[in-house]
């Protein structure tokens, strides 16, 4: 029995219809029952967010794979996983060019402070403030993986000086780019936008406080598309109110939908909601990627 638990899944009638062409008796979840009653019987499951611990894998004595809707891991539980016997399906910077892009649209955003200008107008006032270029500006990437690298690759024409920080060795990669790798410290004292593709584990949770905060320029930018968890969200508000930094993009939250209204609807604060990875090709990617591991999974046993 293979089921779908994962909400963008289900809602998009192209990648139900490829599902059901190769396993025909696929059953997608209509939230009529509880999520571990729906899945108890399965055989393969994909899933998007939902929290995937060792107590779940415990009512779920036929499954055999857990396909991944998605790129982010922290929501299920490896080490469970691997006790039970059960394979994940995961391919890793599937919709890498979809958050690349909403990023480079926010720094472009900015940098010529187009988000501002246009709320203004929207008010009826004319407030012609262009900003300034993005091109030449000093850019801190913390996280080097698949989309940290695909934003490296779109930020080339802008000429841009780039300062990046991971735990992983990049130096070759680096060296090849002409980016300069520093400590997060230097990273967030110097650059003038602060960018985060990192995933969320226990090193990277929490991760930004009030002491990261306060080694921002004053009129440095925030982004993170990431995850809302690797930053402590009162301390950035306080930064933000406080005039610390100059402001913060966020495509995610720790708690989503997010409800901060103060801080939503901040002068100097500019959200989405959590469209980063959404771009209609990121989605049929990722959806035909969790099809084509559940496919493998069956060709193979």
């Amino acid at each position: 029995m293979i089921k779908v638990t994962a909400e963008s899944f289900i809602k998009n009638n192209a990648l139900c219809e490829e599902l059901l062409r190769v396993f025909p008796s696929a059953v997608f979840y209509d939230k009529s029952v509880a999520l571990d009653t729906f899945c108890a019987d399965a055989e393969a499951l994909i899933v998007g967010r939902e929290i995937i611990d060792e107590a779940f894998l415990r009512q779920c004595s036929k499954l055999k794979i857990i396909s991944k809707y998605g790129v982010g891991m922290d929501n299920i539980d490896r080490e469970a996983c691997e006790k039970y016997n059960i394979k994940i399906g995961w391919t890793g910077g599937v919709n890498k060019t979809s958050v690349a892009e909403l990023t480079l649209a926010f720094m472009l955003g900015a940098a010529h402070n187009m988000f501002y200008t246009g709320t203004e107008l929207k008010k009826g006032n004319w407030f012609k403030n262009g900003g300034r270029l993005l091109s030449g500006k000093t850019i801190g990437i913390v996280g080097v993986g698949h989309i940290g690298k695909e934003l490296i690759r779109m930020l080339k024409p802008f000429q841009c000086k780039i300062l990046a920080n991971d735990i992983i060795d990049h130096s070759n990669y680096y060296f090849s780019n002409n980016i300069i790798n520093c400590s997060k410290e230097d990273l967030y004292s110097n650059a003038d936008i602060i960018t985060f593709h990192v995933p969320l584990t226990e090193m990277t949770r929490n991760m930004v406080g009030e002491r990261e905060l306060g080694l921002c320029k004053p009129h440095s930018f925030l982004i993170n598309t990431s995850r809302g968890e690797i930053i402590r969200e009162e301390a950035l508000k306080n930064a933000v109110l406080n005039n610390q930094i100059g402001g913060v993009f966020l495509d995610v939250f720790s708690t989503e939908p997010f409800t901060d209204s103060e801080f939503l609807t901040h002068p100097r604060t500019f959200c989405t909601p959590h469209i980063g990875g959404n771009a209609y090709e990121a989605v049929m990617a990722m959806g035909r990627s969790a099809i084509s591991h559940v496919k493998s999974y069956y060709e193979k046993t």
